[in-house]
């Protein structure tokens, strides 16, 4: 088949790669001159690390991240909070923290190989005819027809309202400052850590392993939550004073990673979209990503979930000799079952975690925490951390 790609984004590449390797012709089309990763961390779970497995790509990416066994979360007394571990899902699993900029490379490098040819500064605008999908950009260029076109431009897609016009993504009122930062001593690794101060601050660090530029091998992704109408005056206040008089009270250690900085260079702003969208393709045209189902970043699945629908996609259209846009809406029958989950699951955790007030953090201490002890529950929060539960169906977890 021919197959138009929008967006170099981690689902976007993953889809380009896993249909040019099951033989067909692939186009990606790109809005930036220089596709870039936005972002510092994120976490890959077994689903995604499973993705890429298919994908041929797991062993670079393993090597370069950093492993995550566990999740803990504690409250500004010190309370614990969270405490989430693979091994209740299964013994000597674990997740990947990885640099987004390294997970970056490592998809677009493998683009040329696989045969996709990649058209940078191409921002497409329309879609024409989606059972013969032609994509136009905003210099009046066309692409196609296509016999499938995958539109996976992230959770702010220009291009979901000419599928989907009755499509759905406000923003979520909580985004999150990022940076990365050296640490060499490793005092950080293993786990991806957290504290909570109510609900209204929320910090984080997470290995990740490397950084693109492989200067440093032991590198944390740090981040703050903020919420969105702040989000530009917390990046123009003052950097030492939240450095001191913010972050150290709450976690010295941290801050002191950041001792020889002096401003908030480095530092990225991210917002989240809950996505509602319904049926995702439209013809042969589909939705997939975030740009199908983007949440919270509470749960971390963003880049797991699409790596897992651009694997899942090729893999449905390779056994099916039905017509693609009948394929397509069994691909996304089959893909709800997982997504869905997900997405009711981050949008009811994100208030424990991020809101204003004193109503969520306390049902989170003494609701929420309690109950995560119980039996059974354990195992069902493991699942529900590595991205292995679906709806109708639970995993069974082998022993090695």
């Amino acid at each position: 088949m021919k197959v138009g790609i929008v967006g170099c984004g981690v689902g976007g590449m993953a889809a380009a790669l896993a249909s040019a390797r099951a033989g067909h012709q692939v186009t990606l089309l790109e809005a930036f001159e220089a596709p870039r990763p936005l972002g510092s961390g994120l976490l890959l779970q077994p689903t995604g690390l499973a993705a890429l497995r298919a994908l041929r790509l797991d062993q670079q990416v393993r090597a370069a991240g950093a492993v995550v066994g566990k999740l803990e979360g504690k409250d500004s007394r010190g309370r614990r909070v969270m405490d989430l571990d693979y091994n209740d899902w299964k013994p000597g699993a674990h997740g990947v923290g990885i640099h987004r900029g390294v997970l970056f490379q490592t998809l677009h490098d493998a683009l040329p190989e696989a045969g996709v040819t990649v058209v940078t500064g191409a921002r497409v605008v329309r879609v024409e005819t989606p059972a013969r999908p032609i994509l136009h950009d905003v210099m009046g260029r066309m692409f196609g027809p296509f016999d499938l076109a995958v539109i996976a431009d992230g959770s702010a897609s220009p291009l979901r309202a000419a599928l989907r016009p009755k499509a759905r993504a406000p923003v979520y009122p909580w985004g999150a400052v990022w940076t990365h930062v050296a640490d060499p001593g490793d005092q950080f690794g293993g786990a991806l850590r957290q504290i909570y101060h109510r609900a209204e601050v929320m910090v984080g660090a997470l290995p990740v392993g490397r950084d693109p530029d492989g200067t440093t091998p032991r590198g944390l992704a740090l981040f703050w939550s903020v919420p969105v109408a702040g989000l530009d005056g917390f990046l123009a206040g003052d950097f030492a004073a939240w450095r001191d008089q913010r972050l150290t009270p709450l976690w010295p250690d941290l801050a002191a990673l950041l001792a020889e900085r002096d401003d908030w260079s480095g530092f990225s702003k991210a917002l989240y979209r809950d996505v509602s969208v319904g049926r995702w393709n439209h013809g042969a045209c589909t939705l997939l990503g975030d740009a199908a189902h983007g949440t919270s970043p509470q749960l971390g699945q963003g880049a797991n979930l699409a790596l897992v629908d651009a694997v899942e996609l090729v893999e449905r259209l390779g056994r099916d000799s039905r017509p693609v846009a009948v394929s397509l809406g069994a691909w996304q029958a089959d893909r709800r079952r997982h997504t869905a989950l997900y997405h009711v699951a981050s949008k009811a955790l994100t208030p424990l975690f991020q809101s204003h007030g004193g109503f969520w953090p306390t049902v989170r201490d003494w609701l929420f925490t309690p109950m995560s002890g119980l039996p059974g529950a354990r195992q069902m929060a493991a699942w529900l951390l590595t991205g292995t539960l679906r709806l109708g169906r639970f995993p069974r977890v082998t022993r090695p």
